[in-house]
């Protein structure tokens, strides 16, 4: 009975940001429980390889390149997911941009822009476009990617921090208008993982040290940790949540 609740079989999943990281990882998790996934990002030969993995595994994908800070592209990827599959069940908005590290007063207009454009601006209206499927069905399950960030301030990612806790917003907002209408919505918050994103990050050893030394863990996290959260989120295992955004930083906020 249990057991069942995570299934996925015969799903359809939209995974922005999806050849690489934690799209990466949360893709094929979503495909090894029956998910048929819709990968997207800028660079097809990206996608490409993370659809070979899931066709090797035994799963199922489609790649479909866009840029999610360009609302043009955005209905492609929903129409090209509803024309291969039928419908949409499950939205990860994951794809997101920092330009910039430093303090606040060094950010320019330009990479402000960029940086609402990606990680808030697409995240809604993607949002909206894949809800006029849900809504329609009457079900769905949407799961924004924000940060530990968003809750604690990190120096260096200021903007980024702001644009995440819009996000935290956003997860709110929708589940509150939705939720009646069978769409669940909820947010990841990672702290720091390893993955080529935070690169700059991590492979600074003393940034790492710090950083490590305030996780309750006592290390980083890595890509699969947030994408079993997502397949919980994304699955019936979690029917009755919605409008919270899952904090999964390793203890990195205790201190």
């Amino acid at each position: 009975m249990y057991k069942e609740k995570f299934d996925l079989s015969g799903r359809v999943a939209i995974v922005t940001g999806g050849s690489r990281g934690i799209g990466e990882a949360i893709a094929m998790a979503l495909a090894e429980f029956g998910a048929r996934v819709v990968l997207t990002s800028r660079k097809i030969e990206g996608l490409n390889a993370v659809k070979e993995k899931i066709e090797a595994a035994g799963g199922e994908a489609l790649c479909i390149p866009a840029h999610v800070g360009k609302i043009e592209s955005l209905q492609g990827v929903v129409d090209g997911a509803v024309e291969a599959y039928g419908t949409i069940d499950i939205l990860v908005n994951n794809a997101a941009t920092n330009p910039v590290f430093g303090s606040v007063t060094g950010c320019d207009q330009a990479a402000w822009d960029k940086i609402m454009d990606v990680n808030l601006k697409g995240v809604f209206f993607l949002t909206k476009a894949v809800g006029e499927v849900m809504l329609r069905n009457k079900k769905g399950s949407i799961i924004n990617l924000s940060t530990e960030a968003a809750i604690r301030p990190t120096p260096g990612l200021g903007a980024y921090s702001i644009s995440k806790a819009a996000i935290d917003s956003l997860t709110r907002v929708f589940a509150q208008e939705w939720g009646s209408s069978g769409i669940r919505v909820n947010g990841i918050a990672p702290g720091l993982v390893q993955t080529h994103f935070s690169q700059a990050l991590w492979a600074n050893e003393e940034v790492q040290k710090i950083a490590t030394s305030r996780i309750a863990l006592g290390r980083l996290a890595q890509p699969e940790e947030m994408a079993c959260l997502a397949v919980f989120l994304a699955s019936d295992a979690s029917s009755f949540v919605t409008g919270t955004t899952i904090l999964a930083d390793g203890g990195g906020t205790l201190n």
